[in-house]
């Protein structure tokens, strides 16, 4: 198998710059109605909305790669990191090691990449685990670095990196082409252009033991944030890791060749994606201030538990609605009180309901009239 490292023309990436055209116009628009909505947006559910996305990127490059942290941990972690409050008890390493990152991605979107960038954010992800060799460092080890899959007696590999030799001249060669096709550069690129040869050609040199992918994810964000001149805070992991699989393929079937037009349109794709989820998540946060100034003062203390547990769960809401027994057992009452408590706030208008007996399922009424 011959991979595009090996190949005459690497790192000369090729495309079809037309065939991105539609996706750059488009990523600009959305980009100004992110900042237009954002503006109706107050200043501490700014903060808010900030510490979530920020939050929810962390954990979701994580479980991309099979870990799965605590979330309430990692936002308490983020918050620290940007300033904004104390860290809670029994935050782990890693959920600290990757709100270290995130927040400093947010901080330093702007300065140029370094090797120390790079091996500072590795450090923060890694600096706990004793199963790699270097942290906080590219890898050194004779060993091919491949990525496979499948047990020892059938192993398949999807790809196979330069060898631990060729890491620094090629990680030289990519942090002065990212710096180059910065705005302002000397060979500037479209936005989704670079963010998406950025990624990929920075998880073809693999150039640590582990944590590629999540740094790869890093620089593509990095990148967005300096074509724009502030931070994406767009929701790229969290939508990839929603179809883990099609970004997997996508990077297998691409990683033999320099042509890459494919993988372009479907980052470009997966970007405006990640684009929209976050424009609904700040109208999402928008309807949120405006159901809480309609329904202030009206709730009994278990109606605010159970409406702040839904509002917790985000855009998406409960799968399939709240039940009688959800709130039975988020506010450890009664099947009776639960009855009247859930009656009254859809008299209120605060939820909407639907089906009948075992069936009933409610949701929260977000479009609800600021005038009831």
């Amino acid at each position: 198998m011959t991979w595009n490292w090996q190949q005459p023309y690497w790192p000369n990436f090729t495309y079809d710059s037309k065939a991105l055209e539609l996706h750059e116009r488009q990523f600009l628009l959305q980009s100004g109605e992110l900042v237009g909505a954002c503006k109706h947006v107050g200043p501490d559910d700014q903060e808010m909305l900030k510490i979530e996305l920020i939050s929810d990127e962390a954990v979701k490059t994580s479980e991309i790669e099979g870990e799965i942290l605590n979330r309430a941990s990692v936002q308490s972690s983020v918050r620290h990191e940007l300033g904004l409050g104390i860290e809670q008890p029994g935050v782990k390493p890693a959920e600290r090691g990757i709100s270290q990152m995130m927040a400093d991605l947010f901080r330093n979107y702007a300065t140029l990449l370094a090797d120390k960038t790079l091996c500072d954010w590795h450090a923060m992800l890694l600096g706990s685990d004793t199963s790699i060799q270097v942290i906080g460092g590219y890898r050194t080890h004779i060993d091919p670095m491949q990525v496979v899959s499948g047990p020892d007696h059938k192993r398949k590999v999807h790809f196979e990196a330069p060898p631990s030799t060729r890491v620094p001249n090629e990680m030289k060669r990519f942090i002065a082409w990212f710096n180059s096709t910065a705005p302002g550069g000397k060979n500037p690129l479209p936005a989704l252009t670079r963010a998406g040869i950025a990624h990929l050609y920075f998880v073809c040199i693999h150039p640590f033991e582990d944590g590629n992918g999540r740094i790869g994810r890093a620089i593509a964000e990095k990148s967005l944030a300096q074509n724009l001149g502030q931070p994406s805070l767009i929701a790229l992991a969290y939508t990839i890791e929603r179809k883990r699989k099609d970004y997997y393929t996508a990077l297998e079937r691409n990683n033999k060749e320099t042509e890459i037009t494919d993988w372009l349109c479907y980052f470009g794709d997966t970007i405006i994606e990640a684009q929209n989820t976050t424009l609904k998540r700040v109208d999402f946060y928008i309807a949120k201030a405006r159901f809480y100034e309609t329904f202030r003062g009206r709730f009994n203390k278990r109606q605010q538990k159970v409406v702040a547990r839904i509002f917790r769960e985000g855009i998406d809401g409960f799968k399939g609605g709240l039940s009688a027994e959800n709130y039975i057992s988020i506010t450890k009452t009664s099947r009776a009180t639960a009855t009247r408590d859930l009656q009254d706030l859809v008299e209120k208008g605060a939820f909407t309901k639907t089906g009948t007996l075992r069936h009933t399922r409610y949701q929260l009424n977000i479009s609800a009239d600021r005038s009831r």
